[in-house]
């Protein structure tokens, strides 16, 4: 199907029950929906080519997915825009997808005002929540959606579900360059949305989901999922810990989804033990590796419904799913390991590892994450040759360095690019973060390689403590040299008050390894 038939269904079986909840406002979804058409009208009323690129610069609000969906519906090109990311980021991002269309908030009007001094291919731009925006150049949303009135949107579907269309160009973090635009087309969208529905969602007949971390990433990519099943959104405007576990109780949350950092700040609050969890069904942990140490505390204050999901932009998701079942038992003590497992490979998808000849390997040998199936996008837009190098061997190739068990359980170490080579042995980043975090005094803790006479490389381990707390380097190395071995203990830690992050909140390695590494000829020792 298109990727706007599954809200459609989950619209036309929910048309009374509340779509968003969001501050003091609510909306159904007989409301919402009748908003994404009238969107969809204004965008063909104002001179809408089919499958033009459309952005939305927002921090969290009910009106981003009002636009997400309009957009899908006009059958023009959802495109996220990271509100995190620098300017010039982003300026480059809409350059060179050449964006049409920007809905934006007003929050970021003086950002806006540069970006249509320096994106010539923009053509409108409207603005989410302030209704007196009439400049010539922009208008509100309100205004807009009004210009649509007498307007009609083609029926661009057809009997297939036009599966090889565009839904979306979404930037891949950009970490290690300028971002790629992935082409999600309505296959691997709906491939994702009916994985997700069928191992998230569970048999929960009306979900109720907390919406905290950004819209503008993975949960907006969930909010959409969960639509398709009449779910009811509770929209926060961002991330809050204390917040998140009023809501929870607040709204009867059956559903969550973080990545692992705001997991950890949750865990930390020293309110977190005052509310009641029981309504949770599906607290999911994606987005990067979770430590299993913490994963089990989690366990024990928000109950039997911690899970978690593997899967990057170009695969979306949920390439992979350890359900809150296996994660309680190992909890439990019932094979622990899989508490360091981001589960086995979905139903739509293929999984292997694979050497750099291109060989797959057998269970227990390290190599590189490989995949398969209808869940995987169709490349790079307008990069034929690094989407040729993601495909060779005639499998997508995650970047990513892990093993398979004999069970067909999937254990990530690390990204490829993230690992260190230290006296000639290859050292995991993911594993030394993780064996640093078992520590109960560590709240955070992020692993580079820097240069060394004597190793080449050197592992070196930065570390935020828990409020309160208090641990020394001795103690970090000496416990991860038992845990680890000599080879992959750190050896030097630096505290810090916070890791950097990149503005998908994941761990800014690039930019914690430039002073140690910029004067060298090359990043390896």
């Amino acid at each position: 199907m298109r990727a706007i038939d599954y809200f459609d269904k989950g619209a036309e079986a929910n048309l009374d029950r509340t779509a968003i909840i969001a501050g003091d406002g609510s909306w159904s979804y007989r409301e919402m929906r009748a908003a994404t058409w009238d969107i969809a009208r204004a965008l063909w009323a104002s001179g809408l080519r089919d499958q033009e690129p459309a952005g939305i610069y927002s921090h969290n609000d009910a009106r981003v997915l009002f636009c997400m969906l309009g957009i899908m519906r006009a059958g023009a090109v959802w495109v996220p825009i990271n509100y995190r990311n620098a300017i010039d980021a982003n300026v480059e991002y809409m350059n060179y997808v050449e964006m049409a269309w920007l809905f934006y908030h007003s929050q970021f009007f003086d950002s806006v005002a540069e970006i249509k001094r320096r994106v010539p291919s923009l053509r409108g731009i409207i603005c989410l929540d302030r209704e007196d925006v009439r400049d010539g150049e922009s208008l509100s949303l309100q205004l807009f959606m009004q210009r649509g009135a007498s307007a009609e949107v083609p029926d661009w579907g057809d009997a297939y579900g036009n599966p090889d269309r565009l839904a979306g160009l979404v930037p891949t973090g950009g970490t290690t360059g300028p971002a790629k635009g992935v082409r999600v087309s309505n296959l691997a969208l709906g491939t994702m949305t009916e994985l997700a529905t069928h191992y998230w969602r569970g048999d929960v007949e009306h979900p109720v989901c907390l919406n905290t971390a950004p819209l503008s990433h993975a949960a907006g990519v969930l909010a959409f999922v969960m639509c398709s099943a009449g779910a009811t959104h509770v929209v926060m405007p961002r991330f809050d810990a204390l917040e998140v576990l009023r809501n929870i109780e607040h709204h009867r949350v059956t559903h969550l989804y973080l990545p692992p950092t705001a997991l950890y700040n949750l865990l930390a609050h020293p309110q977190v033990g005052e509310f009641d969890y029981s309504s949770l069904r599906g607290f999911l942990l994606a987005g990067s590796p979770v430590a299993p140490d913490k994963l089990k505390n989690a366990v024990e204050i928000f109950g039997p419904c911690m899970c978690q999901s593997y899967g990057q932009t170009e695969a979306p998701m949920i390439l992979t799913f350890l359900d809150s079942k296996t994660v309680a038992a190992a909890a439990a003590g019932d094979h622990p390991e899989r508490l360091a497992s981001c589960g086995k490979p979905t139903m739509a998808v293929r999984l292997a590892i694979m050497d750099e000849a291109g060989r797959i390997l057998p269970p227990g040998e390290r190599g590189e994450i490989v995949a398969r199936g209808s869940l995987i996008c169709g490349g790079y837009y307008k990069m034929p040759e690094a989407t040729a190098e993601i495909r060779t061997h005639g499998w997508h190739h995650t970047g990513d360095v892990g093993y398979m068990d004999e069970e067909g359980y999937v254990y990530i170490v690390d990204r490829k690019k993230d690992m260190i080579i230290s006296g000639g042995f290859n050292v995991y980043c993911a594993e030394v973060e993780a064996g640093v975090m078992a520590l109960p005094e560590v709240h955070e803790c992020a692993v580079i390689g820097i240069p060394d006479d004597t190793w080449g490389e050197a592992v070196k381990a930065f570390v935020v403590l828990r409020p309160g707390a208090s641990v020394s380097e001795a103690k970090i190395i000496a416990h991860c040299k038992q845990k680890l071995g000599g080879v992959k203990a750190p050896k030097s830690v630096e505290f810090c008050a916070e890791i950097p992050k990149t503005a998908a909140g994941k761990i800014d390695r690039k930019k914690m390894r430039a002073r140690y590494w910029e004067h060298a000829e090359r990043q390896v020792h």
